[in-house]
């Protein structure tokens, strides 16, 4: 044997290690020994971080709560569905339904055979040990401030894409300022200097986002929390009654934020004695189709579809 020929293994050994990345994530870790070609995204959110680092072409299973059977065709998602909504703003390749978050299909995902999965979760969620059996998975957590820029982040370091990263989460903070620069100069903050996200879902219940899913951007434009709700749930928010709502005062700023798809109950909510109350104070921001609740591509859009709203309201 040359010493060449001896060297050679070494060689391929340390360029194997170069190459394996290790990332802490909100359930445990993952070791990936190169970098992802096809990639389960168990929800939008994980489409939108995936779609913000440049790699939302190389998913190859989706899942999502917002289909129905007319939206899928073999198993895969209809050529007309890909070009709907959020879905339309993001690049993607004809992927195969994983069904939802809550009860993903095992066998249809293992036989994708991917390289790694992303999913969001929350206290409670299921199946990371089966998904992990299947290929490296990570989840990130929802809740807390900047709970999606420091996921972006570790994700990105399995891209080698950390430069994207902190591109687009400059973008965002630059966007909102700016845009917190116009609402001051109309001066909205003297007409309405607190906020609150509600969320009317159909079949009458309503929420409070005080932890996540928009509340966090119009924080950044400038406005302060318009409730005070204590402990949430699933670090998100908390259900509140019409009483409630009914006491807020009229320099709170309701912004309506109804889920998407089927379970939207705006319509239904602003039929309410609450609703009825509080329309005069009130804008609807209804989510693009097949949305996340949150990530960049999300915050950008929120930014600057909000501040339009509202400049629109305080004319």
């Amino acid at each position: 044997m040359t010493f060449r020929s001896a060297l050679l293994p070494l060689t391929l050994l340390l360029a194997a290690s170069a190459q394996a990345v290790t990332i802490k994530h909100d359930e445990g870790t993952a070791t990936l020994g190169s970098v992802p070609k096809r990639i389960v995204a168990m929800d939008e959110e994980a489409l939108g971080w995936l779609a913000a680092l440049g790699v939302s072409d190389r998913v190859v299973g989706l899942g999502s709560t917002y289909f129905t059977p007319a939206d899928l065709s073999g198993g895969k998602l209809k050529p007309d569905v890909l070009k709907r909504g959020f879905y339309g703003r993001v690049k993607l390749n004809s992927p195969a339904y994983i069904g939802d978050w809550t009860a993903p299909n095992l066998e249809t995902i293992t036989a994708l055979k991917p390289d790694l999965i992303v999913r969001l979760t929350w206290d409670g969620n299921q199946n990371y040990d089966k998904l992990s059996k299947v290929a490296p998975t990570v989840g990130f957590k929802e809740g807390g401030p900047g709970f999606w820029q420091a996921g972006l982040r570790a994700l990105a370091k399995v891209f080698g894409k950390q430069t994207e990263a902190e591109r687009v989460i400059k973008q965002v903070n630059d966007t909102n300022r700016a845009n917190a620069a116009k609402l001051r100069q109309a001066g909205v903050f003297t007409k309405y200097d607190k906020v609150v996200v509600v969320a009317p879902f159909a079949g009458g219940s309503t929420w409070v986002y005080s932890t996540v899913r928009l509340i966090p951007d119009l924080r950044a434009l400038g406005f302060k929390d318009g409730l005070n709700l204590g402990k949430s749930t699933l670090g998100v928010g908390a259900q509140i009654s019409d009483e409630a709502l009914l006491g807020l005062d009229r320099k709170t700023l309701v912004v309506l934020f109804p889920p998407g798809g089927k379970y939207n109950g705006a319509d239904a909510f602003l039929k309410t004695p609450a609703g009825q109350k509080l329309r005069g104070q009130s804008v609807l921001y209804v989510p693009e189709d097949f949305s996340p609740y949150s990530g960049p591509l999300i915050s950008l859009r929120n930014s600057t579809e909000l501040t339009r709203l509202i400049l629109e309201k305080v004319k």
